[in-house]
């Protein structure tokens, strides 16, 4: 049955060229992961308020490698897109910043994010965001981005908010974390948006 819209995006958007290097304010780049990554994605998982946040938990640099490894094979499935977040100058990893759940057809995606406990405070998940949805909208040619945090992650909503994503809704109940349920802020920008 034929569609009465075409595809925002078409399948091998992205894969079609190597993942790029990005650069953000404030002398960051984000960067593909590279397997010696490995140690200081275990470290900055050990971090108890990765645990709050975030479901993953690192037992050892060889399941970090692992992950990097996985990570490293998204870019051709056009499903999630991931960066290393670096100090552009000592290239010490500050944390990850990610297209998740991406749907090519709608010309939509998710931002996930997250910083190491050293790189907290400093702007980093806003630069990094700010930097990705300005490519994604840009050079790439999406139509809408999501960002979803939990509500009583205050930082994160800082985050969405300096990365100029308004709050659109409460989804409740939505997503269990090891304390249980909890409702999640759906923010979200669109192209065009200021």
């Amino acid at each position: 049955m034929p569609y009465t819209t075409s595809a925002v995006l078409p399948p091998g958007t992205l894969r079609r060229s190597p993942q790029p290097v990005l650069a953000a304010e404030g002398g960051l780049v984000l960067r593909p992961w590279r397997i010696e990554d490995a140690p200081a994605v275990h470290e900055a998982f050990q971090d108890p308020l990765m645990h709050q946040w975030h479901l993953m938990t690192s037992g050892s640099r060889a399941e970090a490698a692992g992950w990097i490894e996985g990570w490293l094979t998204e870019w051709e499935g056009e499903r999630i897109a991931q960066w290393a977040v670096a100090d552009a100058h000592s290239d010490q990893l500050l944390g990850r910043v990610a297209l998740r759940d991406i749907v090519l057809a709608d010309g939509l995606a998710k931002i996930g994010y997250w910083t190491t406990a050293a790189a907290r405070g400093r702007g980093v998940a806003v630069r990094a965001t700010a930097a990705v949805t300005r490519w994604a909208f840009e050079e790439i040619g999406f139509h809408r981005l999501e960002l979803l945090h939990a509500g009583a992650n205050e930082a994160s909503c800082r985050v969405a908010e300096k990365a100029g994503f308004a709050l659109e809704g409460v989804k409740r109940s939505a997503f269990l974390h090891p304390d249980g349920w909890h409702d999640m802020h759906l923010h979200a920008r669109v192209q065009g948006d200021l």
